[in-house]
């Protein structure tokens, strides 16, 4: 029988069973008692009495000590603490479960079965009109993040890009590819497209604001394009194409890959939009204004001008808000869950879009997590001032302090492998700094913080699983080799102990932080492992200690390697094996 992916859950489930039986041993029917998270250190597993009080009429302390008396098994001991019950399980049964669980399982430790659940997950949707800025960094790092951990619980994981298509800001684009001459903007200090074409979008912007001619011609061309004119269709979707190729190449160079583009201009011209508009014209809350068409939310928990959503234009033109009801109603058919990555600016159409989305007959909404925007410690970025930082020069600047860091570290590496190393460190030093801050928390990105070798950071993690490796390796030149997990009971010590206590953590980290839609807890994870393994080289001898204690051990160091590696994945962090 192949070892358990959460080697915590039988045991879980053990705990489960003998606390329902305490339960009713009470006389309490109709209560699932709940387990808990110990507070680290003090148990594995714990329950609060304070749910059986009422029923009870007794305090909650009285209560744990009742059921402590009860519950448990022959693997798991019950311990009253004050109002809790505690459940600490065997050191030697739980340290075979997972060094199996995580020897077998190897680079998939971590990953849970299969649920047959469909989830699209929506992020990055930038604008196709510039290169990613930094203010905006958090969504393509957190969204791409969260579907590898949506992944590994198990569900079927579509990454998705909503391209934004439609509108002036394409058109103005498209006529400054058009009419304007290479001397006519600056030249672009990146031989990227997205750097190329972001310069012929400033200055067609700059004209459409004080032209009325180019005003006037671009209006002209966004009707047609909306008409559905097929030459001016497919010139806004070559323009549209070649700034998305210099997109892809900045988020290809961080490790995210998006699977499928969802063009909003495909819900408009097959009728989507049209056929969803039709639906919310049936609805008692359709009112018209001048010729345009808005639900009224009034009594519906949004605030003042806000509760006219509008859906069309006076011309009857339909709005981007009316698109993307469209948009998610193609996805509810195409999946089971939908979970969106938004800037915290998206949070009232969020609110509307839901709304909306109840008034078509759709019973579900989508999962929105919200994100607040990178700072640098210089101020805020400012697209329309001109002061804008963007994400390449960001990667760029990581590399390079990583370079500096490796040299002077190992001054004996080869340049190749300097620059090899400086990419894996700078570069997973900038996601996991953003992934580990939860997603509503303002965040001022700073390079001491981000490359801190000895901080809770990406290159201490990333350190720690090198140091792993680096034990293994010298195990194999010396003919040595992890031992079974029959070994467990050789581990003995506290720091091994704990170690094993944090490595079996990982599926059940994976699983809420799928189930929460929350990046941050795989990051606080990562150092949790990396912490508890140094604490362990520290304390624990490996090469140097007796042959079964030696392989136990080794095993344990390979179990922690998997940890380390398969967390810092699931942010897109790579784990190099040397450093």
């Amino acid at each position: 029988m192949p070892p358990e992916a959460d080697p915590l859950e039988p045991f879980r489930a053990e705990v489960e069973r003998s606390l329902r039986a305490a339960v009713a041993a009470l006389g309490v029917d109709g209560i699932e008692p709940k387990l808990a998270r110990a507070p680290q250190g003090m148990a594995d597993f714990a329950f609060a009495a304070h749910a059986l009080a009422a029923k009870l009429r007794q305090a909650p302390p009285a209560i744990a000590q009742q059921l402590a008396q009860h519950a448990g098994s022959e693997r798991v001991r019950a311990v009253p603490e004050g109002p809790y019950v505690n459940f600490r399980i065997d050191d030697a049964a739980l340290t075979e479960a997972v060094l199996a669980s995580a020897l077998a399982r190897g680079e998939h430790y971590g990953d849970l079965p299969k649920t047959g659940q469909r989830v699209i997950v929506e992020h990055t949707s930038a604008n196709p009109t510039g290169p990613f800025h930094v203010g905006r960094a958090r969504n393509p790092i957190l969204g791409d993040a969260l579907a590898r951990i949506v992944r590994a619980a198990g569900h079927d994981v579509t990454t998705e890009y909503y391209v934004n298509d439609m509108g002036k800001q394409v058109i103005t684009l498209t006529w400054g590819l058009q009419h304007l001459r290479p001397e006519d903007v600056p030249h672009a200090e990146r031989d990227k497209p997205d750097h190329q074409l972001v310069a012929r979008y400033r200055k067609a912007s700059e004209l459409l604001e004080r032209d009325p001619v180019v005003a006037q011609t671009i209006q002209e061309m966004l009707q047609r394009y909306e008409g559905g004119e097929p030459s001016t269709a497919q010139q806004v979707k070559q323009t549209v194409e070649t700034m998305l190729r210099g997109m892809n190449a900045t988020l290809e160079r961080m490790g995210i890959r998006i699977d499928q583009y969802a063009w909003e201009s495909r819900y408009v011209f097959n009728g989507d939009v049209d056929r969803t508009l039709e639906k919310l014209k049936q609805s008692e809350r359709c009112k018209e204004e001048d010729g345009a068409f808005y639900l009224d939310l009034e009594g519906l928990g949004v605030a003042g001008k806000s509760q006219k959503f509008f859906l069309t234009r006076k011309d009857g033109t339909t709005l981007y808000t009316t698109r993307d009801v469209a948009y998610h109603l193609d996805k509810f058919r195409r999946a089971d869950r939908l979970v969106d990555v938004l800037g915290e600016d998206h949070k009232l159409v969020g609110q509307q879009l839901g709304i909306a989305l109840g008034l078509v007959g759709e019973t579900r909404k989508p999962d929105i997590v919200f994100y607040a925007f990178v700072n640098l410690p210089e101020g805020r970025m400012s697209t329309r001032s001109g002061r804008v930082v963007y994400i390449d020069d960001l990667m760029d600047e990581a590399e390079e302090r990583a370079r500096a860091e490796v040299t002077k570290r190992r001054p004996e590496l080869g340049e190749e492998e300097k620059r090899a190393i400086a990419r894996i460190v700078g570069l997973g030093a900038l996601r996991f700094n953003i992934a580990g801050v939860q997603a509503e928390k303002a965040i001022t990105f700073k390079w001491e913080e981000a490359l801190d070798f000895e901080g809770a950071s990406a290159p201490f993690a990333q350190y720690s699983h090198a140091r792993a490796a680096s034990i293994l390796r010298k195990a194999r030149e010396e003919g040595h080799a992890p031992g079974e997990a029959k070994l467990a009971g050789k581990l003995a010590q506290p720091n091994e102990l704990a170690l094993v206590r944090t490595i079996a953590r990982l599926p059940s980290v994976v699983r809420q932080s799928a189930a929460d839609t929350r990046v941050h807890p795989l990051a606080g994870y990562a150092i949790e492992v990396a912490n508890a393994f140094n604490q362990f080289y520290r304390d624990s001898p490996v090469l140097q200690a007796e042959p079964e204690v030696r392989g136990a051990r080794l095993a344990l160091t390979l179990a922690a390697k998997h940890a380390l590696r398969n967390s810092l994945g699931l942010l897109g962090v790579e784990a190099p094996e040397s450093m």
